[in-house]
This record gives C-alpha cells, structure tokens and sequence, in this order.
C-alpha cells in the first residue's frame, strides 16, 4: 500500500495528533513513522500556531490566523488543523450541553421526590451519581471553554512529554538499572 507521505508529514508537523493517531488515521506503523521522520528531520514546530489559530477562530467563528513569518503551506496546515480543532471542540460544547441537560433533569425528579425510609438508599445513590455527573459535565464545559489555566492538568507530568522526550526517559531508565 503506498502511503501519503506528504499528509503524514502535514500531520506531524502541525503537532495536533499523536504519532499513533496519524499512524491509524493513514493505515501505517508508528515506529515507520518515527522512523522517516527521525530520518528527514520532521518538526513538530506548528502546534502553537494551530493552538493559536482554533482560539482565534473560536472567539471570532471564523478569523484566519496567517503569520507573515511562515510560509503560505504552513499557513494553509495550520489553518486546516485550526479547522479540525474548532470542529472537535464545538462538537464537545454541544455533547457537554445535552449531559448537562440530562443532570438537570435528574436534578428536577430528585426535587420532587418524596424522600422515605423505603427509598432513601436509592435516593442518595442516586444523588451522588447526579452531583458527580454534573461536576464532571462542569469540569469539561470550563476545559472546553478555555476558563481555566492551561498549566492544570490531571495527567502525570510523564504523559505531557513528547514521544521523543519519552523515549529519551525510558533509556535513561533503562541505563540506570541495568
């Protein structure tokens, strides 16, 4: 099978999927793709471009984001990769919105709810899945909306390393014990 090596170039350089997402989105292996772009020197320089242009875009709806400095391809990736990502996040504010609305409709018949010893156990399960539900809907509508700092993350510091710091991390390890 011949691949687009030009599309899989595009993808790594704009720095918004991981490797093994563009290894499955264009039916390749990872390691070919580390490979070839180890061996041709691929950057993935254009991540903070295409972050800057999806804010843009989703403050304005509609705003290009082309910096003079860089070449018109680079611009056309970035603008393309901005596209996706306002795709993905409008389509996460929407799925957000309606498990919203589905809390608040648990919320509604637990109001009404005649609360006795019959029920009681029931009520407050269901309650805290209510209470936890809605706090998580909370929880992604402030990531989806960019209200809170970009520097919080519940991901171990080992999981915001790039795949090449990854590597360097686990042969250092593996020198270290051996």
């Amino acid at each position: 099978m011949k691949r687009d090596w030009d599309a899989i170039h595009d993808d790594f350089r704009a720095g918004v999927l991981s490797i093994r997402a563009i290894a499955t989105k264009h039916g390749a292996h990872e390691a070919t793709i580390r490979k070839r772009a180890k061996a041709e020197g691929w950057q993935r320089d254009l991540s903070q471009h295409v972050r800057a242009a999806t804010n843009a875009k989703l403050v304005r709806s509609k705003s290009t984001h082309l910096d003079e400095n860089l070449p018109d391809d680079d611009n056309a990736l970035i603008e393309a990769a901005a596209d996706s990502n306002v795709a993905v996040v409008l389509e996460h504010r929407e799925a957000i919105r309606r498990w919203k609305g589905i809390a608040s409709k648990l919320a509604a018949v637990l109001t009404e709810m005649d609360v006795n010893d019959n029920n009681v156990a029931d009520f407050a399960r269901t309650l805290n899945s209510g209470v936890d539900a809605l706090g998580k809907c909370i929880r992604l509508e402030r990531q989806a909306f960019g209200l809170d700092d970009k520097e919080q993350n519940d991901e171990p510091p080992e999981r915001r390393l790039t795949d090449e710091e990854l590597e360097a991390r686990i042969e250092q390890l593996s020198a270290s014990v051996a």
